[in-house]
């Protein structure tokens, strides 16, 4: 793909719909924009333990802000990082950036949507002394984990037809032996996010919300282990 080519095909990607950019208006949660990142605190804040998010492959980041804001209010500082071009492959070391700039901090959980969540997975195979766990929406590690004692959950949508499920099954392998997979019932690919019904993905049989409530509600679960 020459230059000409990619500079137009990143100009296609997802945009954050206006419900996203609503989800703080009537929330506790606080909302810091950086220039990298965007930072959520809340008053219930539990300083040691954090999570740490990489959006989906041309997905604009900001479409993550409904389930950041969920996850936040339940006290856990949450980072859903800005990627070069909305891709994650090329800013895969991103998380480097609040694990460094938050050293109080002790407790890391990375989480990403597809693409995202596959960089994280290569983040960290090559971090484990920095992650306490994992978390793939509709995703699956790209990297070897198996002989890692990091924990991982793997949360997917029933009617996802993004997903590649041959390639999801035979990366279990790459997964940490006690690894947890949750499915979905009625959710699809796009809909961790607020952006939109995304092309060739499967019909949701639930919404948006609660989509990510569910989502949400498994993150939590899996944190305040």
């Amino acid at each position: 793909m020459g230059l000409s080519a990619f500079y137009i095909y990143t100009l296609d990607y997802y945009h954050a719909e206006p419900e996203a950019l609503q989800a703080l208006e009537n929330s506790q949660v606080e909302f810091i924009q950086k220039k990298d990142m965007v930072v959520f605190t809340s008053p219930n804040t539990i300083s040691d333990k954090a999570l740490i998010f990489y959006p989906g492959g041309k997905v604009e980041y900001l479409s993550y802000i409904p389930l950041m804001e969920k996850i936040a209010n339940e006290g856990y500082t949450c980072f859903l990082l800005k990627m070069p071009f909305n891709l994650a492959v090329f800013k895969q070391n991103a998380a480097d950036k609040p694990i460094n700039d938050y050293p109080d901090i002790k407790n890391w959980y990375l989480s990403g949507h597809s693409l995202g969540g596959a960089m994280a997975s290569v983040y960290a195979s090559k971090n484990i002394e920095k992650v306490e766990g994992l978390i793939l929406l509709g995703a699956y590690p790209s990297a070897d984990l198996s002989v890692s004692a990091l924990k991982m959950i793997s949360i997917y949508g029933s009617e996802d037809k993004i997903l590649n499920r041959q390639s999801f099954e035979e990366n279990k392998s790459y997964g940490p032996k006690d690894s947890k997979y949750i499915e979905i019932k009625g959710g699809n690919h796009a809909f961790y996010g607020s952006y939109g019904q995304q092309n060739k993905d499967g019909i949701a049989t639930i919404t948006a919300q609660e989509q990510q409530d569910l989502t949400a509600e498994k993150i939590l679960e899996f944190m305040n282990k």
